[in-house]
C-alpha cells in the first residue's frame, strides 16, 4: 500500500519497509512516530486511489526513528562585486532517518 505523507513542509511517497530522511523530529532513536497528515493512499497497482481534501482522517502511517544525524556540509559563498567583500559559510542540515512500519486505516 502506497501513501503520500506530509512532514516538515515536504511530501514523501512511502510504503511499508521504506527508509526516508526527513526534517529533524524531536524524538530519540528507536522511538515510534505517527504521521497523521496523509494526503493520498493507493494500492501497489494504482487501481484503488483515495485522495484527501486536504488530508485523509481515517488513514495513519507509523514508523520508527532509526537515527538522528546531519547531512554533508554545503558551502555558501556570498560575494558583493566591486566592493571586495566575500563571505564563506558552511551549513549541515539535521535530519531524522525513519523506517515506515505500517500504513493502515484507523477503523
Amino acid at each position: 500500500m502506497l501513501a503520500v505523507i506530509k512532514t516538515g513542509g515536504k511530501q514523501y511517497i512511502v510504503q511499508k519497509g521504506d527508509k526516508i530522511k526527513i526534517e529533524k523530529l524531536p524524538l530519540k532513536e528507536k522511538a515510534k512516530v505517527s504521521f497523521e497528515a496523509v494526503l493520498l493512499i493507493s494500492d501497489e497497482k494504482g487501481k484503488k486511489v483515495e485522495v484527501g481534501d486536504p488530508i485523509l482522517k481515517q488513514v495513519k502511517v507509523e514508523g520508527k526513528v532509526l537515527k538522528q544525524g546531519r547531512s554533508k556540509k554545503v558551502i555558501i559563498i556570498k560575494q558583493i562585486p566591486k566592493k571586495r567583500h566575500k563571505l564563506k559559510k558552511g551549513h549541515r542540515q539535521p535530519f531524522s532517518e525513519v523506517e515506515i512500519t505500517k500504513v493502515a486505516t484507523k477503523e
